[in-house]
């Protein structure tokens, strides 16, 4: 004899998973990879790399 606590739990958990499938069904948008942009994007500007010696650096301080 089961009790029905356990009823409960086994409803409760059927009614979510039911729900989630479901829920996941209307899901919208393309479905598919899209194009290449026909215009490419403007490239980044280079920032200038400045090295740095580590025993100089550590000496200025």
């Amino acid at each position: 004899m089961l009790c029905w606590a356990r009823y409960l739990f086994i409803a409760i958990v059927t009614v979510l998973g039911v729900g989630s499938i479901v829920s996941a069904c209307g899901q919208k948008g393309a479905l598919y990879l899209p194009d290449e942009p026909a215009v490419p994007a403007a490239p980044v500007a280079d920032v200038p790399v400045v090295a740095v010696d580590p025993v100089t650096a550590r000496d200025a301080e």
